[in-house]
């Protein structure tokens, strides 16, 4: 099923999610996904499926001490996807560190049906104030 969204619906989408992204309120995250939405992490080779998968990743990874603040550098529709250049601001226990991200989106009907994300994986790691790559 297409999108028969607006480009402004779908920034607007994207824009709803970012703010609940820095609430920390997965579950408007996840309800703005289809029920077998993805989230791919270009970096890593699985993806995450499904909305109540997503929400409990989300819920079990999330952290008191850490704050993710997306700063919107350019946003607008190619061919029928959203496509977002960002800089995340991280913060974990007061120390700030920032990672460029592109992420693309693809909907179905109102909702995100695929989100791509593009970012340097040890540079992540490291605003994250981690040394070693998770897997």
């Amino acid at each position: 099923m297409a999108s028969d969204l607006t480009d402004e619906q779908k920034i607007a989408t994207f824009r709803k999610m970012a703010d609940a992204w820095e609430r920390k309120d997965w579950r408007t995250c996840a309800d703005l996904l289809t029920e077998n939405g993805r989230i791919h992490s270009m970096m890593k080779e699985e993806a995450t499926v499904g909305r109540e998968t997503f929400y409990q990743r989300m819920v079990s990874m999330s952290s008191p001490d850490k704050q993710v603040k997306l700063h919107i550098d350019r946003i607008g529709i190619v061919e029928g996807a959203l496509v977002c250049e960002r800089r995340d601001e991280i913060t974990v226990d007061g120390v700030s560190r920032s990672v460029p991200v592109v992420g693309i989106l693809d909907f179905e009907g109102p909702l995100i049906s695929l989100w791509r994300e593009y970012y340097d994986r040890a540079q992540l790691v490291a605003a994250q104030g981690k040394t070693a790559i998770q897997h």
